[in-house]
């Protein structure tokens, strides 16, 4: 064999080997845990109202929102945050304006001064998540999102304190793969559900292009090891969550039209919908 032909023949098997290399590191990488054989069948076949159901007719994540996903029988999603004195509210931005007319930051304010405050001119407060789960009281299951974008460790925590005694079915998902790893560290047995998409759409992103590579790729799922993922019904279409789909449920968000129903049903296990009845 020829000198010239013993160097292709390396460089192809370095190449192949490279390939295998990476292409192993991948799918370990990509990996979360299944559950196990309870019965977890409503993670894909009970709908879920987005913020609970408001359709503008209520405000988002408000008491009566909850009330009408019950008395309709879909599961909630849910956001929580802390407040300066770490009481753990549900609400979704990080600052209170929009919802509230106040310009500070959730992380500014103590609950006592929260509770206070109106929902879009309503006589709806901003709800405790103790106070939810007490109201909810196993009616309908309960996805709850931690909005920490930053610190993973406090919130999960906090959470974790309100819900431990809860026997009510829930699950605890972010966009942060590190809540979800403490969860996996310290409380094992709640069901964890990563959130991701590709971020386009996002106005508010301040990722970094790795970051966002890492995450919209589900890189970091050998860390939190997710039993459940929820993406970007516009982002969907991605290898990962392909590669995932036969082992772990998928759900779809936010579905907003009919459009977007027919195929969030067709392409995830799940729906969560918004401003629509499934």
């Amino acid at each position: 064999m020829g000198k010239k032909k013993k160097i292709t023949i390396g460089l192809i098997s370095v190449l192949v080997l490279l390939v295998v290399v990476v292409t192993t590191a991948y799918i370990y990488a990509i990996q979360g845990e299944k559950l196990d054989d309870s019965d977890f069948s409503w993670i894909t076949t009970v709908p879920i109202a987005h913020r609970g159901l408001d359709n503008g007719d209520v405000p988002e994540n408000s008491m009566e929102a909850f009330k009408k996903a019950i008395e309709s029988g879909y599961a909630i999603e849910l956001d929580v945050q802390l407040t300066k004195d770490k009481e753990v509210i549900v609400f979704h931005d990080s600052n209170l304006l929009r919802m509230t007319g106040d310009s500070r930051d959730v992380k500014d304010v103590e609950y006592d001064e929260i509770k206070s405050l109106k929902l879009e001119n309503t006589e709806e407060t901003i709800p405790t998540l103790k106070e939810v789960l007490e109201l909810v009281d196993n009616q309908v299951p309960i996805l709850i999102e931690l909005k920490d974008e930053k610190e993973a460790t406090d919130l999960a925590a906090k959470t974790y304190e309100v819900v431990e005694n809860y026997e009510g079915r829930y699950l605890v998902q972010s966009f942060n793969p590190f809540t979800l790893e403490w969860f996996k560290n310290n409380a094992s047995e709640v069901i964890r559900c990563q959130l991701s998409s590709d971020f386009t759409d996002d106005p508010n992103n301040t990722l970094e292009w790795y970051e966002v590579f890492v995450l919209k790729n589900l890189l970091l799922n050998f860390k939190s090891k997710p039993h459940v993922i929820a993406y970007d019904l516009n982002s969907v279409d991605n290898l990962s969550v392909g590669l995932l789909k036969a082992k772990y449920p998928i759900l779809s968000w936010t579905l907003a039209n009919e459009e977007h129903m027919h195929m969030g049903y067709k392409k995830t296990d799940n729906i969560i919908f918004d401003n629509i009845l499934p």
